[in-house]
């Protein structure tokens, strides 16, 4: 669970949502004529915009934004040493009872046991990451698609509202609606992409990030456990990926 997400997403609404009850009354921010115009009308565009399959993925890859798991550098490290050292006393077949958690180290550890070499195993490996990435990059572009369109189907909508208000200027009871779809389309518009598609979007590139580096730790790891590389060596490597206050931080081993 991604407290950083919930608690950002929830605080800001809650204030927008305060701000408009100190407004006296709230039911006033609420127009169903400027909701279907700007989450109906990015929604389509969206789909325009992409393939049908890719655009109904779109919920799973909005629940990464909140709900993701990933191990920390620190612990993969941690586990590649273990392994490095395993591997130096028993082979590669050794490993194939160890546990691993990480499905991307676990198909590494399993093309070593299998007997690839170097080259086959460090181009399947770099495939699957391009792959995953590619697979990310799709999901930040819907919803960073649906934050640059957003804003312009609030700017339709407010055209819209004023083309309404301009051709009933003889009747002041139509002003007043025609106004408020004209400005709402414009609030709903700023709403949904800097509320909830920017940030949806930023925290899945970091995820992204932080996926991809941890793959390039294990593609390293893998490839200096088959050079038989000594595991002090191995953990002096990988603690390059680390920030670099952690990297004095002894394994378990070490202590």
């Amino acid at each position: 669970m991604d407290l950083a997400t919930i608690i950002g997403m929830i605080g800001s609404i809650s204030f927008l949502i305060v701000a408009m009850l100190l407004s006296g009354e709230i039911h006033r921010f609420f127009d169903i004529q400027s909701i279907f115009i700007v989450f109906g009308g990015s929604i389509f565009v969206v789909l325009a915009n992409h393939d049908v399959a890719q655009f109904f993925s779109v919920g799973k890859v909005i629940v990464k934004a909140f709900v993701f798991k990933i191990e920390k550098p620190e612990e993969l490290i941690e586990q590649a040493v273990d392994m490095a050292d395993a591997a130096r006393k028993g082979g590669f077949l050794a490993l194939e009872e160890t546990e691993i958690s990480n499905s991307f180290m676990q198909k590494g550890v399993d093309m070593l046991v299998d007997g690839h070499d170097a080259d086959v195993v460090r181009g399947t490996l770099k495939k699957d990451i391009s792959l995953t990435a590619e697979r990310h990059e799709r999901g930040v572009g819907l919803m960073t698609a649906l934050a640059d369109i957003a804003p312009a189907m609030g700017m339709i909508g407010t055209l819209i509202g004023l083309v309404a208000m301009l051709a009933n200027m003889d009747d002041p009871k139509s002003i007043g609606p025609a106004m408020a779809v004209a400005l709402l389309t414009t609030l709903y518009g700023a709403f949904l992409a800097n509320v909830i598609a920017i940030p949806i979007a930023s925290k899945l590139k970091l995820r992204s990030a932080q996926e991809r580096m941890n793959q390039e730790l294990v593609l390293d790891a893998v490839l200096g456990i088959q050079d038989g590389q000594n595991p002090r060596v191995i953990e002096g490597l990988l603690k390059n990926y680390l920030a670099e206050t952690k990297r004095n931080v002894k394994t378990t081993e070490e202590e």
